[in-house]
């Protein structure tokens, strides 16, 4: 039997299971595109798959473990119907690749992506640059992950309360998310400018959509991020695998909030709930992933430190 039927029926499946089933269905459809829709189950081979593993790579990545997991629960559905009579996934389990870096935006590069977004594209496209500006920085100064924000419809935004609505994000989770006056003045200018441009302005229409009034795809903007932050000469200097990436915003923005409250001399343990709160997290232990220790936080919590033992300007 075809994959390209089998991948449908188990994503079908999956869903009528109550599951959004999203990030296994990208990969599997990636993995059946890879493979050939036309090819059978039965042609398949652990080598094969295996190469398929590290697709893109010669080393083991995150990803590895995100397609392993996919192809895992799919190829048990199908010996389990049938459809396949040989296990054809490695039981080679490599070790898990390092913990990620988060990469923390200075101020200064934050507004150069911000205006370098106005100017990336080298010829006219059917994407607007103003509108990948404000996704931008609704994303950051929000604190929202891409695809909540990529989500929001019209519907979503109340700015008469400084809200937005994220519908049934990470675990099935709502939430409402604040703002303040100058992010107010942000989406106000955003929307105005939409309005000009004779956008659909129902409360279900899409935020953000392309020239032609369709949405904007989020893997079509990843690309476009890495085409900004290129142009905007933004990299790592410590020999880290991954470049700088768009869930980076999201750390920035948890790090920056975190040295304004040591700033402001906030009781930060008091406030971190809050914070988890904010960012959508079931348990504080989720955001702490988030809370790098920066040059500048280490600045502001030493001089606490100083304060707090009579040392500041000098011995005690």
């Amino acid at each position: 039997m075809k994959i390209s039927n089998l991948i449908k029926q188990y994503v079908e499946h999956r869903r009528s299971l109550g599951e959004k089933f999203r990030t296994n269905a990208i990969v599997l459809n990636h993995f059946c595109r890879h493979m050939g829709g036309e090819t059978g189950i039965q042609d398949l081979t652990e080598k094969m798959v295996t190469e398929y593993l590290y697709y893109g790579h010669d080393h083991v990545t995150a990803n590895w473990f995100c397609r392993y997991g996919a192809l895992k629960g799919f190829l048990t559905w199908c010996m389990s119907r049938g459809y396949s009579e040989k296990w054809i996934l490695t039981s080679t389990i490599p070790n898990r690749p390092e913990h990620l870096v988060p990469y923390i935006y200075s101020n200064k590069e934050l507004k150069l992506i911000f205006d370098t977004a106005l100017t990336y594209q080298k010829n006219r496209s059917r994407i607007c640059p103003e509108c990948v500006r404000a996704i931008l920085m609704v994303t950051y100064f929000l604190g929202l992950r891409i695809h909540e924000t990529m989500s929001l419809r019209l519907r979503d935004i109340n700015m008469t309360e400084r809200y937005v609505h994220i519908r049934e994000s990470k675990f099935y989770k709502s939430r409402i998310v604040t703002f303040n006056e100058p992010v107010k003045e942000l989406i106000s200018r955003f929307l105005g400018w939409r309005r000009k441009k004779g956008m659909p302005e129902t409360p279900e229409t899409g935020l953000w959509l392309d020239v032609s009034n369709n949405p904007m795809n989020r893997d079509t903007f990843q690309g476009i991020f890495t085409r900004i932050r290129e142009k905007a000469g933004i990299k790592r200097e410590d020999g880290a695998v991954y470049q700088p990436r768009i869930h980076d915003l999201r750390h920035t923005f948890a790090v920056n909030r975190l040295s304004q409250w040591y700033a402001n001399g906030e009781d930060v343990q008091k406030m971190l709930p809050a914070l988890s709160t904010y960012m959508g997290h079931k348990h504080l232990s989720h955001t702490s992933v988030y809370l790098s220790i920066t040059d500048n936080i280490l600045k502001i919590t030493s001089d606490i430190f100083q304060d707090f033992a009579g040392m500041k300007g000098g011995e005690p």
